[in-house]
């Protein structure tokens, strides 16, 4: 199974598409507090239109909670990465992935990039730009994942 975790993410409508993409995909969302905005945020219930009720997500208070529960690869998604999320092998489907990102303003921690260096994963992008927006950064990784699993369950 496939799994998206935001840690701390500031942006509601960011939150709410990544939110959509994981309903439409049956992928489960983790999000790591604190958040930057309220679970009810106008915002975020739009950009998630009316498929938010059928989203599968947690709601963690640190990323140590999350990872002590995480059964499972890890990827961790960051510009900082050595290795591109397109190499890696996500075909089997017995088992959980979780793709990890970063809060918009700030990325992931240093002492997660460090300690999980080997497991940091990052997107071709020109060496002049800071980041890309997460919302397509999660819909990229997560359908690369998919389609090497053969679109399992979705077609």
């Amino acid at each position: 199974m496939n799994h998206i975790v935001l840690f701390q993410p500031d942006i509601p409508q960011n939150t709410g598409n990544i939110g959509r993409t994981c309903a439409a995909t049956k992928t489960k969302l983790h999000l790591i507090k604190p958040l930057g905005f309220e679970i009810t945020d106008k915002h975020l219930k739009r950009a998630g239109m009316d498929y938010w009720y059928q989203l599968d997500v947690t709601y963690y208070d640190s990323i140590e909670e999350f990872l002590e529960q995480a059964d499972g690869m890890l990827y961790f998604i960051s510009k900082f990465g050595e290795n591109y999320y397109h190499e890696e092998d996500y075909s089997n489907t017995e088992e959980n992935h979780y793709f990890i990102f970063g809060k918009e303003t700030a990325g992931l921690p240093d002492y997660i990039k460090e300690k999980y260096k080997d497991r940091l994963m990052r997107i071709p992008m020109h060496k002049d730009f800071r980041s890309l927006n997460l919302a397509n950064t999660v819909a990229m990784v997560l359908y690369e994942a998919i389609r090497q699993q053969g679109f399992k369950g979705l077609i």
